[in-house]
């Protein structure tokens, strides 16, 4: 089972008696909280749940597999997700 953003929406409205509306608000605000702390090279650190924060990836040697040619990756920022104790236990 999956969902998708609108899907999501309609289970947080349903879970916590609010309106779609309210939810899609709330849903948005944590995105873009979680987005402006990672931009900031911070962390979100949510207990049983996760981790959100940024990793630095080293620069490295790879292949272009179309022209066999030698490619220079340079060092980047990547956003990472560890999930927590309790919601790895959940996949189990």
């Amino acid at each position: 089972m999956g969902l998708n953003k609108k899907e999501l929406i309609g289970y947080v409205a349903e879970k916590a008696d609010l309106s779609k509306k309210d939810a899609a608000a709330a849903i948005d605000a944590f995105m873009e909280g979680v987005g402006s702390v990672i931009e900031k090279g911070g962390k979100i650190s949510l207990i049983g749940f996760g981790t959100f924060g940024v990793k630095q990836r080293a620069a490295r040697d790879g292949v272009n597999p179309a022209t066999k040619k030698k490619v220079r990756y340079a060092a980047k920022k990547v956003p990472f997700f560890r999930a927590g104790k309790a919601l790895k236990s959940k996949a189990l």
